[in-house]
């Protein structure tokens, strides 16, 4: 059994003052049967009021606004997280494996993860890579989507910044180079183009000093969680060329990056914005105090502002931006 204690900062900071904020986190991780979140907290400045709600799919979604003029919003999000060793995943599948994995399709509820989305869309440069990796019916479910995993781990190379937030998924194809975000979506569309229901996971690695993850520890990451016959939601990650286990922590899983964003919001005004994210995943093997405070790191202080006010009346619109953060 593992227990990681988790820190998740967002600043954004404004070149001049806006006069409102909107936003939807999706930091809180999820409890499922080898997953548990003991304790979950997030801190907002400017101070407001913060909401909850959960979607469709299970994700715990914070939303607040912020109606008063201000040039920054931070954002700190606390996790305490327990995981339980995961079952191990069989080198294959019976040989019946296509038959019983299209029997589970028809008797579930999969469309979602089967039809193209926003991000994960099936262009003509996924369909000749299709071709190039022969991503066919052949072997069994497992055994293709292993091979897979493997392969898009040593056609990509791995480059942080090198792709956008929004950026299209043959940017990544073509170039070579992306972020883990790019690694899950052309890995969900591949595997869709063959009927395997795939899901996008946004969360954490846990890094320690003897992995050697091409991801950047001080990030969110994201991997593919494929639907197998007799196994359920098998989780990939294609950045590391790894079968997801317990340094994998989920906060939030969808059809693509589009419905699970750490962070999601407008604000009004009209300014240039610049965005900060810092992650911290610490590990232990006993559960920590789910009431310890956790020690801001010295190059955090500065940017977490307490404030000590409630938020000023709003001043007339002006113009809406989005905000959202890339995943690496």
């Amino acid at each position: 059994m593992n227990f990681y204690s988790i820190r998740h900062l967002t600043r954004f900071r404004y070149a001049h003052p806006i006069s409102e904020s909107i936003m939807e986190t999706r930091m809180h991780p999820r409890s499922d049967s080898t997953q548990h979140c003991l304790n979950f907290s997030l801190s907002v400045s400017p101070r407001c009021r913060v909401f909850s709600y959960r979607d469709h799919q299970g994700n715990t979604v914070q939303h607040f606004d912020i109606p008063g003029e201000h040039n920054q919003l931070v954002i700190v999000a606390e996790s305490i997280i327990e995981q339980q060793p995961s079952p191990g995943v069989p080198s294959f599948l019976s040989p019946d494996a296509w038959p019983a994995l299209d029997d589970l399709i028809e008797s579930g509820d999969y469309w979602e993860m089967l039809l193209p989305s926003t991000f994960a869309v099936e262009t003509p440069a996924v369909t000749l890579l299709a071709k190039q990796m022969d991503v066919a019916r052949r072997d069994d479910p497992l055994m293709l989507v292993q091979e897979l995993n493997q392969r898009l781990f040593e056609y990509f190379e791995y480059v942080p910044s090198h792709t956008r937030v929004d950026s299209p998924i043959d940017e990544a194809i073509v170039s070579g180079k992306g972020v883990c975000q790019d690694f899950a979506h052309t890995m969900i569309a591949l595997l869709r183009h063959v009927r395997i229901p795939a899901r996008y996971v946004s969360g954490y690695l846990y890094r320690s000093r003897e992995d050697h993850d091409r991801s950047t520890p001080d990030a969110t990451h994201a991997w593919v969680e494929a639907l197998m016959p007799h196994l359920g939601w098998v989780g990939f990650d294609p950045t590391n060329n790894l079968v997801a286990h317990h340094r994998h922590i989920r906060t939030a899983v969808g059809r693509d990056y589009a419905d699970v964003p750490p962070t999601h919001g407008i604000f009004r005004g009209r300014t240039d914005s610049e965005l900060y994210v810092a992650v911290q995943v610490e590990a232990s093997e006993t559960a920590p105090a789910l009431d310890r405070k956790m020690p801001i790191p010295e190059d955090w202080s500065v940017l977490v502002e307490r404030a000590q006010q409630p938020p000023e009346a709003p001043i007339p619109f002006i113009d809406l931006q989005q905000m959202q953060q890339q995943q690496q």
